[in-house]
Formats: structure tokens, C-alpha cells, sequence
């Protein structure tokens, strides 16, 4: 028993400098530490993780646009073949127009319903099946952006979503060949899917400094371009320019008054008679011109249109004399000889020809 108690303090105390001693930190750079190195991949969650299961049910539920009922209904069996793989339950309710998914008792995966629940939000937000089933994969995540709320003018709004599109989607394209991502522009949201890093890459810059094991710990503000921003808004000029007179101090001219132009004209002075004699011959002269005019137009009815000079025709050119007798004796010969037929001559000439044949033959 004494001694017992005599190397108690002693084991104590050997306790107590193992205590003291801790591992020495190795002298390793933090970058290194943060990095992950290539080709490594963490091992898949398998029921021997969590051979219990859960202990209780987690449900997620999400609406969806009326224009893809008639998708959801045709590829939903796909949807619960993926997710029962996983053991979770998948419900399309078309009346409310919702899809909800829900873990079960053999769910041995805690962080299956999250996926579960990006994958029919994606499937709402008109990403195809083939692209959201993806998200199940533990390397694979996704992301919906909301772009709705960054712009309050709808013109605006739409000229800046067709910017981020790309004529025939070669931007789009060019960002997804960027990014390693599949990007889903729809509506007011857009819908990426890839890796943890392609969702944070936008510039090819990134990728292919990330490639030097130099330069990863260093900053890269120096190689990424610096744009200037400008107000490149112009405002709308009206259609109707008004220019503006040049600033005078004094006041317009005051205009003249009737009694000013009566008393400039004399007609302030003439009479009340006088005054209506001239307004009914001011009268008249006005219908007599009227009743003028009227006459010019129904008189322009009779007068006759301007006729068209008679063109003569031209007489034969007699400057081409043609010779009769010539013309003749060209008819006689034609009528003498048959179509085909030798002259008299030439019928002579192969008599001779055959008879000279004919004797040396003999």
C-alpha cells in the first residue's frame, strides 16, 4: 500500500509534463493547406455512415408555372425513379400546382432532401430533367439567381437579360465553357449547375492562373483588367425642338387694341351706317370670289383634253433597188433542176468514169 502511495505523486506528475508537451506546428504555408489537391475526391456517404436512418421525417414543397404541367407530368416518373434510389418519396400535386419530397424510414442520407428540394426547384424554374438530376451527384451544387428585383425598368431589364444571352446564346455559351456550369436563363431568375468552383469563376484569366502553383498564394489584381465605369446613358431628345429667344430685359411690346387699329385705319370715325356698308360689300366681294372659283372648277369638266400629234408613217426606202431580171433567171434554173438531182454534165462525166472501170476489169 505505501508504495502505492509513493509512486502515485510520481505518476502525476508524468501525466502532468505529457500534458505539457503538445505537437510542434509544422512550417507549412496556409495556401497549401487550403488548396485541394487534384484528383481528390471526398469518399460517397453509404448507409454504414448512418446505418440507423433518421429520426425523423423532413418535407420540402414548391410551386410551379402553369406552362410546365404538361413536362412535369410526362418525365415525374423519372423524378421518383432517381429520388427512390435515395430513398426519398416524390408527389406531383397538379390541382395546386406543386411538387413536394420527403425523406422515409429507410433514408440513411441527412443531406438528401436538400438535393431533393434544389432538384424540383430547378425542374420548376424550366430547367430540363437531364440537367437537374445532376444535382443529386455530392460534387455537384447549384445556385438560383435572382435578377428580377436588380433593375426597376422593365425595357431595361429585358435589354440587359438579352445582353447576359448573347446574340444566338453565344454568351451564354461562353460563360458555361467558363465556369464548367450548365446557366438557365428564365424569367426573372437564372439557374447555374457545376462544381463548387465553376460557380464562383467568371474570367478564363482565373483558370489559368490557378494552374501555376506560384502564383496560387499571390494576389491576381494585377493581371485582371480594370474597367472604367461611364455613364453611358443618353437622354431622349423630343421630336419638337424649342428654341429659345434671346434673353432681353425689357418687356414685349404691348399689342394694339381694336380701337387702336380703328383709329390707325379711319374707321373709327365713319358712322354706324357706313360702318355696316362696308361689312356687307366686304361680304360680297367674298361670295363673288367664292362663286368664282366654283365656276372655274365645274367649267374645268368640259374643257377638252390636249390631243396627241398624229405621227406619219414612213415611206419605203427606195434607195435599195432590187433586180428583177436577175431574180428570174434564178426561178428558171431552180424549176430545170429536181431537188437532189445531177446536171446534164456531171451525168456524162460518171458514164465515162464507169465504163473506164468497167474495162479494166477485163
Amino acid at each position: 500500500m505505501a508504495s502505492s502511495k509513493l509512486d502515485s505523486p510520481a505518476a502525476a506528475s508524468g501525466k502532468s509534463e505529457f500534458r505539457s508537451r503538445k505537437p510542434k506546428p509544422e512550417n507549412r504555408d496556409e495556401s497549401e493547406l487550403l488548396t485541394v489537391p487534384d484528383g481528390w475526391k471526398e469518399p460517397a456517404f453509404s448507409k454504414e455512415d448512418n446505418p440507423r436512418g433518421l429520426l425523423e421525417e423532413s418535407s420540402f414543397a414548391t410551386l410551379f408555372p402553369k406552362y410546365r404541367e404538361a413536362y412535369l407530368k410526362e418525365c415525374w416518373p423519372l423524378v421518383q425513379k432517381a429520388l427512390n434510389e435515395h430513398h426519398v418519396n416524390a408527389t406531383l400535386d397538379l390541382i395546386e400546382g406543386s411538387m413536394t419530397v420527403c425523406t422515409t424510414k429507410k433514408t440513411f442520407d441527412p443531406y438528401i432532401i436538400i438535393r431533393a428540394r434544389d432538384l424540383i426547384k430547378l425542374l420548376a424554374r424550366s430547367v430540363s430533367f437531364e440537367q437537374a438530376v445532376r444535382i443529386l451527384q455530392d460534387d455537384v451544387a447549384c445556385d438560383i439567381i435572382k435578377i428580377g428585383s436588380l433593375v426597376r425598368n422593365k425595357e431595361r431589364f429585358v435589354k440587359r437579360r438579352q445582353r447576359l444571352i448573347g446574340p444566338k446564346g453565344s454568351t451564354l455559351k461562353a460563360l458555361e465553357l467558363l465556369t464548367n456550369c450548365y446557366i438557365m436563363v428564365q424569367g426573372n431568375t437564372v439557374s447555374a449547375i457545376g462544381p463548387f468552383s465553376g460557380l464562383k469563376e467568371t474570367l478564363m484569366i482565373k483558370r489559368e492562373l490557378a494552374k501555376d502553383s506560384e502564383l496560387r498564394s499571390q494576389s491576381w489584381e494585377r493581371f485582371l483588367p480594370q474597367f472604367k465605369h461611364k455613364n453611358v446613358n443618353k437622354r431622349k431628345e423630343p421630336k419638337k425642338k424649342t428654341v429659345k429667344k434671346e434673353y432681353t430685359p425689357f418687356p414685349p411690346p404691348q399689342p394694339e387694341s381694336q380701337i387702336d387699329k380703328e383709329l390707325a385705319s379711319g374707321e373709327y370715325f365713319l358712322k354706324a351706317s357706313q360702318k355696316k356698308r362696308q361689312k356687307m360689300e366686304a361680304i360680297k366681294a367674298k361670295q363673288a370670289e367664292a362663286l368664282s372659283k366654283r365656276q372655274e372648277e365645274r367649267n374645268k369638266a368640259f374643257i377638252p383634253p390636249k390631243e396627241k400629234p398624229i405621227v406619219k408613217p414612213k415611206e419605203a426606202s427606195t434607195e435599195t433597188k432590187i433586180d428583177v431580171a436577175a431574180l428570174k433567171e434564178k426561178v428558171k434554173k431552180a424549176k430545170s433542176k429536181k431537188l437532189g438531182a445531177l446536171t446534164a454534165d456531171e451525168v456524162k462525166l460518171k458514164m465515162e468514169a464507169d465504163e473506164k472501170k468497167k474495162k479494166k476489169r477485163k
